[in-house]
């Protein structure tokens, strides 16, 4: 049975690191609606199509060696001389990105209709030294300092963003602050982290490449996950439309905050339980992230169903257009973080060569249906690939997962927050219907009317959760910072 203070260690870091990420998720959220009313769906496709191909230069320039250098940091031996190794690494992946990019800026340029590729340099530069320093201070259990640095490289990206535009500088501007804010907090994270490098060996860079051959394409199933969509949707649709696209993409990613969180908490306690065999505990684990990862996702979901179309249209009027796709990329999510969590157990007790599977199978299906259906049917279907290749993707991680941690699936406690989000999603429904019926003020106001019943909504799913789910209770009590004896005795 695991130790009650580990647990409740494991509990508060967990809900450290999400008040961090909603709190830095929302200022992306509100910097998000003040982009898109002011520069329009066009320039916000612009920049999601920069940070795509930022993302998929870096992911296949490093193959995996960020995870590499949080698991060999995690075990806790000689972790200088690894940090050592992958700041050697990083710069030679760095050298030949660079290549890349300067041999095909043209294509680049001509892909995202502006040219951008000096800035595409400069982003992975800044994207490479924050995964580095990212990688570092999870190795070393330091989740909670990342996790406030998560949150203040958003708040800085915000600020800066927000200050570049609004002295007109336009998509050049919002560049520039997704730089800056990386480059900041980066720089932060060296001097809090306390870990220094050391020169390290042969031994240490081929440890890193043993394990990154095949955590890479784990890796890149993230990315293929978050923007591969994107990336096939700038072939086929117009950049307003991936502008909207993204917009969608972005609430959803909002609303899995809680399961990343959990997971990046997770990853360090499973490596260090599984280095000394504890495959009991590590089990428990895996079944607490199970149980909790869908928390926020599952009420997300029946919500987008609900008032999906009045939460896009805070960002205007024409984004509206994306209230299907909003539904389909959160249903693709919470079927993601469930994979995300078996995938996460997996790397943890170092068995990548089984993630390396499901992952393999996840980018094959995902680019392949990505390519066909948003050919077919337009940008619809992109969100349909990419729920279709989680689903296959979950049933690969959890056949695998099986065979080497004896974990069983928490039926109950998901089902109890499905009963919780149902009976919310009915009283949000009855109370938008009540309000655009009786209240001539919503349609003027429509940001406040989404508020009360996002509020409504929230407030119901969290009371009956608490109210019917005994673990959770237990849960919320455990990681209380005093004792409250209502919550307590029950």
């Amino acid at each position: 049975m695991r130790n009650a203070t580990n647990s409740m260690r494991l509990g508060q870091t967990s809900f450290i690191l999400f008040l961090s990420k909603i709190f830095g998720s929302f200022l992306g959220f509100v910097a998000t609606i003040y982009f898109a009313r002011v520069l329009g769906e066009e320039v916000l496709g612009q920049y999601a199509l920069v940070l795509t191909i930022v993302a998929w230069v870096g992911i296949v320039s490093s193959v995996g060696f960020s995870g590499a250098i949080e698991k060999r940091i995690s075990e806790g031996d000689e972790p200088d001389r690894y940090l050592g190794a992958g700041i050697v690494i990083t710069g030679g992946i760095l050298i030949l990105a660079t290549v890349f990019v300067l041999l095909f800026r043209s294509q680049i340029n001509a892909y995202v209709g502006v040219p951008v590729a000096e800035f595409v340099l400069l982003l992975l530069f800044a994207s490479k030294l924050k995964a580095l320093v990212n990688a570092s201070l999870k190795g070393t259990h330091l989740v909670h300092v990342y996790a406030v640095l998560w949150s203040g490289k958003l708040l800085t990206r915000a600020t800066a963003q927000i200050a570049l535009v609004a002295i007109g500088f336009g998509l050049t501007g919002m560049l520039y602050g997704y730089a800056i804010a990386s480059l900041v907090t980066a720089t932060v994270g060296i001097w809090v982290l306390g870990l220094r490098p050391a020169r390290p060996t042969t031994k240490h860079v081929r440890s890193l490449f043993d394990y990154a051959k095949y955590n890479w394409l784990g890796g890149m199933q993230g990315k293929t996950f978050d923007s591969v969509d994107i990336a096939v949707l700038g072939f086929f649709v117009t950049q307003g439309l991936v502008g909207i696209y993204s917009v969608a993409w972005s609430l959803g990613k909002f609303l899995d905050v809680f399961g990343r969180s959990i997971s990046s908490t997770l990853f360090p306690e499973m490596s260090e339980l599984s280095s000394a065999n504890d495959m009991k505990a590590v089990a428990t684990l895996t079944e607490d992230a199970l149980s909790y990862g869908g928390l926020i996702l599952i009420p997300g979901l029946v919500g987008s169903l609900v008032i999906g179309d009045r939460l896009l249209a805070i960002y205007g009027d024409g984004f509206v257009a994306g209230t299907e796709v909003l539904v389909i990329l959160i249903a693709a999510l919470l079927i993601y973080t469930y994979n995300k969590q078996l995938l996460n157990t997996l790397n943890a007790i170092d068995r990548p060569n089984l993630a390396f599977k499901a992952n393999g199978v996840f980018i094959v299906s995902n680019i392949s249906l990505n390519v066909v259906l948003v050919w077919q049917i337009g940008w619809v279907g992109a969100a349909i690939a990419t729920a279709a290749s989680a689903a296959v993707s979950l049933c690969l991680a959890f056949r695998y997962s099986k065979r080497v941690v004896p974990f069983e699936i928490p039926v109950r406690e998901c089902s109890y927050q499905w009963i919780a989000a149902l009976l919310m999603g009915a009283v949000v429904e009855l109370s938008r219907e009540f309000g655009e019926r009786n209240w001539g003020w919503v349609q003027d106001y429509n940001v406040v009317f989404v508020v009360m019943l996002v509020t409504i909504g929230a407030g119901i799913y969290f009371a009956t959760y608490f109210a019917v789910s005994q673990s959770f209770r237990t849960t919320v009590t455990n990681n209380l910072p005093i004792e409250v004896p209502l919550v307590s005795e029950r």
